[in-house]
């Protein structure tokens, strides 16, 4: 019963759109209307308020890591993972946003990190690295997702890296339309807007 109360929980705290929050609060208009649409940080970022995107990037990457803290407190090991997936699971299926969310980079980040830190620091490190070089966040977002299991059967243990598996395939099919534009090299970079 712990263990359905807390995921309903962490699906509920994933949920909170952060980007819609921080758009309302610094006045940056209907965030789903501006630039890719998107509720995530890097949408907020082609508002150009620097500050609102680093405000939804916390709030977005914190709502994952607090699901997984709690759930590890409060049930166990065992649910820290599951926490996690819910907790993506209502970013990208937002019952507050009739199920219409982001594309959950900045919760599957903090998620990992939550998992197990040295898991989560290899995938930011891995972004930041691919961002610095191809300056494409939906690219930089692939390829730590993509590596993600792998650290995390290296670093953690393999229980973890089927979870971190199903985050990865969620990451994949959220960035459908990416994947096109980055073959077709019409994808908009970090920083620029529309």
């Amino acid at each position: 019963m712990m263990f359905l109360v807390t995921a309903i929980l962490a699906y509920l705290l994933g949920s909170i759109p952060f980007g819609i929050v921080m758009a309302r609060l610094f006045d940056l208009g209907d965030l789903r209307q501006i630039g890719s649409g998107n509720i995530g940080a890097t949408n907020v970022l082609r508002t150009g308020n620097k500050l609102a995107a680093f405000l939804t990037l916390l709030g977005d990457s914190g709502k994952g890591a607090a699901a997984v803290l709690l759930a590890r407190a409060l049930v166990g090991e065992q649910a820290a993972g599951i926490a996690g997936l819910c907790a993506m699971l209502g970013h990208l299926y937002p019952v507050f946003l009739r199920f219409k969310g982001g594309k959950g980079v900045a919760t599957f980040l903090g998620t990992l990190l939550a998992l197990s830190f040295p898991v989560g620091l290899a995938a930011c490190a891995t972004w930041l690295l691919v961002a610095f070089i191809t300056r494409y966040s939906s690219l930089s977002a692939l390829i730590a997702a993509l590596m993600a299991p792998i650290y995390t059967a290296a670093l953690y243990h393999l229980h973890g890296a089927m979870v971190v598996s199903v985050l990865t395939a969620l990451i994949f099919i959220k960035h459908r339309e990416n994947i096109v534009r980055l073959k077709n090299r019409t994808e908009s970079k970090i920083g620029q807007k529309g």
